[in-house]
């Protein structure tokens, strides 16, 4: 009944644009749908792309900003400090949406096997061709993690003949100064381009400094039937870490309102460091196309918390290596038809050290060690039936192997009532299927559905934890399962376009860690199901005037289940039909670009996220949420040549909000909360070489 009223409410909401006269409407090259280029606009996948137009008009500061501004998908941020800690939610994964979203740079995943989510301030604007989102896809090509999609981050390729560059400076409130460069150039077959940022920022909170830099560089040689590509990438952060604000009614404290910038935690901090090197070849040979990949990709990570006196310092290294070797072969059984043929290798070595300080790190507590091997095969097969009706049907296996070990060191500076974690290890497989049936109509409308599963496992962060009596151990849960399906209509015409989806996703044995419920460990929930409607359109008004709109409704809840707490809180509460913590419900943008002159333009941004629950309250029944906000961007862009000026006000009417918050299991009325900043203001200069 519920799939059926979504159905209705999809159809009332299209109709209107049903009987536009279409007009003459392009092909738009993307790569993510079939891990090859290719025509995005005969895929019977939901693909949007953010070209670097969009970019550079859009008034967001950073990646998830952008994003959040794309039908279902919604952005969290602890600090708003430049990205640091910030986590993109596609089609309402809530506190697990960093492990749902799969997000690739140039085609390789940069979501770990951690809980230290994706850097995204490692990827600086200047260095981004385009980007696009998949949704409810990607299973099939990419594997672990695509539950809800795939954003794959594409980086500028040297491809014009001579020479390029740009320079940028910006600045603003809260003490934050940033310069970008790029240049680039090609001739003959050789080309090599390079990005580089500096960035710090003092940040709107206390205690919450902020700085990065990232740089990179790819080089690119040409031959008869294909291409050789290097990328290189580095990142650095140093980042203070200022805790959460504490509401207390009872108690007559109310941080969020009288102190919403101060810390809790004036002593803790992290750092990251990371490299990345990747070599591609493509040949074509005989009709088919060819690529090989191998990468290497490495990060140390640092952190300290305090925790009022009994202090952690942890200090952990990954890496991973894989090898990526595809294959696309054009055929004819069934018509104009083409496979896609690969294998999938990664191995990743985890290492993290646990101590009491960053002096005594050499002499750990803890000492844990993990090994992940990740490996897969895939085939999709694209038949177009008609040239007008495409048929899509794929399918992947994934084999995970786990092992890990764990030694505790009792005359370490620190250890107290410590343990080792029994060397454990785990293996399981999983399948990935995905078909899909497109339409193209006369009238320029098209239809599509699809319908498909993905899976998840546990990463290494959510495997070793505590047990009942506070004991490390390692454990190991069952794989994730999610099975889907989408149907959308969307037309072209020539001054507008617009799409409608409606989708739902059933969850099975969802991977989440539990501290806030349990106390101790992490768990698979019972059976959830995500389903909601995504609206999008985009109108040229007039020659200098462009609209942009997006609405997505999600509704995300327990099918059944109870949920078990503990002696830290509530036990055995039915959760079947309650909804899942830290999903909007309901989500809107509006976006105006207006030339103003040929040299000038003006960009507005509204956007609107309605009340979620809080992380913790499962139940729904802890009586608090996390309020609505909306909020007002602008951004002005004047062109003098080369010479580039801009300006931007986020948050125009400095709105007090928050996106995170966890209720108090014990005392009513109680929770903290990660306020986000005020009025913002920053200035720009660029020049084009």
């Amino acid at each position: 009944m519920q799939h059926n009223r979504l159905l209705a409410a999809l159809l009332c909401a299209a109709s209107p644009l049903a009987h536009a006269e279409p007009g003459q409407a392009l092909d738009e090259i993307v790569v993510t749908a079939t891990r090859f280029r290719d025509a995005a606009t005969d895929k019977p996948i939901n693909v949007s792309i953010i070209s670097r137009d969009d970019i550079q008009q859009s008034s967001a500061r950073t990646l998830p900003e952008l994003l959040a501004e794309q039908a279902g998908i919604a952005m969290r941020d602890l600090f708003g400090n430049n990205a640091a800690s910030s986590t993109v939610d596609m089609r309402g994964f809530g506190a697990t949406a960093g492990q749902n979203t799969l997000i690739l740079l140039d085609g390789r995943r940069i979501t770990d096997p951690d809980l230290s989510g994706v850097q995204w301030a490692a990827i600086p604007f200047a260095a981004i061709e385009r980007i696009e989102i998949v949704r409810g896809s990607g299973a099939v090509l990419y594997g672990d993690g695509a539950s809800s999609g795939v954003i794959n981050i594409i980086t500028r390729m040297p491809t014009k003949v001579g020479g390029s560059g740009q320079v940028s400076v910006r600045g603003g409130s809260y003490d934050t100064n940033e310069l970008q460069a790029s240049g680039g150039y090609f001739s003959g077959d050789v080309g090599v381009d390079v990005t580089a940022s500096k960035l710090h920022s003092g940040g709107y909170r206390a205690n919450n400094s902020n700085d990065q830099a990232n740089a990179q560089a790819t080089a690119r040689w040409l031959t008869e039937a294909g291409e050789l590509a290097l990328k290189l990438g580095m990142d650095q952060q140093t980042i203070r870490l200022p805790g959460a604000r504490t509401v207390q009614p009872a108690l007559g404290i109310d941080q969020v309102t009288t102190d919403p910038r101060g810390a809790a935690t004036p002593l803790d901090y992290a750092s990251r460091d990371g490299n990345q090197v990747a070599l591609e070849w493509q040949h074509s040979l005989s009709g088919a196309d060819l690529n090989l990949g191998v990468a290497r990709r490495t990060k140390n990570q640092k952190s300290y918390f305090d925790q009022g006196g009994f202090p952690t310092y942890r200090d952990g290294d990954l890496a991973v290596n894989s090898f990526t070797p595809r294959v696309r072969i054009p055929h004819q059984l069934g018509g104009d038809s083409s496979l896609v043929v690969g294998v999938d290798v990664q191995r990743w070595d985890y290492a993290q050290r646990i101590s009491n300080a960053a002096a005594n790190i050499a002499q750990p507590i803890n000492r844990i060690g993990m090994t992940q091997s990740n490996d897969a095969w895939y085939l999709q097969n694209t038949t177009h039936l008609t040239t007008a009706t495409t048929l899509l049907a794929g399918f992947r296996k994934e084999r995970l192997g786990m092992n890990g070990t764990d030694i505790y060191n009792a005359a370490a500076p620190g250890a107290f009532l410590g343990s080792a974690a029994p060397a454990g290890s785990f293996s399981a497989a999983k399948n990935a299927y995905e078909l899909g049936l497109r339409h193209q109509f006369d009238t320029g409308l098209s239809i599509h559905g699809r319908a498909g599963r993905s899976f998840r496992f546990a990463n290494v962060d959510e495997i070793y934890e505590s047990g009942p009596a506070f004991t490390n151990q390692f454990q190991f849960l069952r794989p994730q399962t999610v099975d889907g399906f989408e149907f959308g209509l969307g037309q072209r015409v020539s001054s507008a376009s617009w799409r409608a989806t409606v989708f739902s996703n059933e969850v099975r044995d969802e991977i989440h860690l539990d501290p806030f419920s349990t106390g101790v460990g992490n768990t698979n929930l019972p059976p959830s199901r995500r389903q909601g409607i995504e609206l999008e359109g985009k109108w040229q008004v007039l020659q200098p005037l462009t609209l942009n709109a997006t609405y997505g409704y999600t509704d995300a809840r327990f099918i059944s289940g109870v949920w078990p707490g503990s002696a830290f809180t509530q036990t055995n509460v039915s959760i079947a039909g309650k909804h899942v913590p830290l999903v909007a419900s309901q989500k809107a943008n509006l976006t105006a670009s207006w030339a103003m002159s040929a040299q000038t333009r003006l960009n507005t941004a509204v956007s609107h996220v309605g009340t979620q629950f809080m992380e913790n309250d499962e139940a729904n029944t802890l009586g608090m949420k996390i309020p609505a906000y909306t909020l007002v961007d602008l951004k002005l862009v004047h062109q003098v040549g080369g010479l580039q000026l801009s300006a931007s006000v986020n948050n125009l009417f400095d709105r007090k909000y928050y996106n995170y918050a966890v209720s108090s299991q014990f005392t009513p009325g109680k929770f903290n909360a990660y306020t986000l900043p005020g009025r913002t203001v920053f200035v720009g200069l660029g020049y084009q070489l």
